[in-house]
């Protein structure tokens, strides 16, 4: 979760610290750190990613790029019943915005394919979330999650559990490539997701990652919106 290894170090000083008191007591204890004790010299894990990889109706997992690594970014959406324009919350950015409007128009206009009632659209509004919403978030990667977020609360088909995926879309449901696809995959690993979905054009990127990190994960290439539709139910 750390940019750097600055932290690091502070945190093996800390545990350095405790275990040369303990001997400066004179006590003769053997030290054997492992992940069931770290949090007796550490305190609580401060993050626990795994709870993270849980999706449901209208709720997608996305990834996203951070200047300190790749994370996971839930996006759900819900209806309500009164009329007006959809509701964007989680400090989206005007990128992220702009993805939604691309992927309500491209609903609308496919809604027989996607076997999507327009009447939906006159009686109801869409109320779109980021959770962690003190965090500002933009960018154009979120486009497919958005996507497959509303198909499937307009569907009411559950996403699968530990899917992720990334990628930008357009009016007519190409998936484009993004950028950070290595810190994204990084971040879907540790979160325990077992598939992503990736641009078809990115393959190369992906190709890049050290095999040992690459063959914990599977991972779907699409070229358009449909594709994913497939994988995701």
């Amino acid at each position: 979760k750390e940019f750097g290894v600055r932290e690091l170090e502070r945190q093996v000083a800390r545990i350095v610290r405790k275990v040369s008191k303990k001997k400066a007591e004179g006590k003769n204890i053997k030290i054997n750190l492992n992940s069931k004790n770290l949090s007796s010299y550490l305190g609580p894990e401060r993050f626990n990613d795994l709870e993270d990889n849980k999706n449901d109706v209208g709720v997608v997992t996305g990834l996203a790029w951070t200047p300190y690594g790749g994370e996971i970014l839930k996006l759900e959406s819900i209806l309500i019943d009164e009329v007006g324009d959809t509701i964007l919350t989680g400090r989206l950015g005007e990128v992220m915005q702009e993805s939604a409007k691309i992927a309500i128009s491209f609903i609308k206009h496919n809604h027989k394919k996607l076997k999507v009632d327009l009447k939906i659209f006159k009686d109801k509004r869409i109320h779109i979330h980021a959770p962690a919403g003190a965090v500002p978030k933009d960018g154009p990667s979120a486009g497919v999650s958005m996507m497959s977020s509303m198909v499937s609360l307009l569907t009411n088909q559950k996403i699968k559990d530990s899917i992720a995926m990334t990628g930008e879309i357009t009016l007519h449901g190409k998936v484009l490539p993004v950028g950070g696809i290595r810190e994204k995959v990084l971040a879907a690993i540790r979160s325990g997701i077992s598939l992503v979905i990736l641009p078809k054009d990115n393959k190369g990127d992906f190709d890049n990652i050290p095999k040992h990190l690459s063959e914990k994960i599977k991972v779907k290439y699409v070229s358009n919106v449909f594709e994913i539709f497939k994988e995701i139910y």
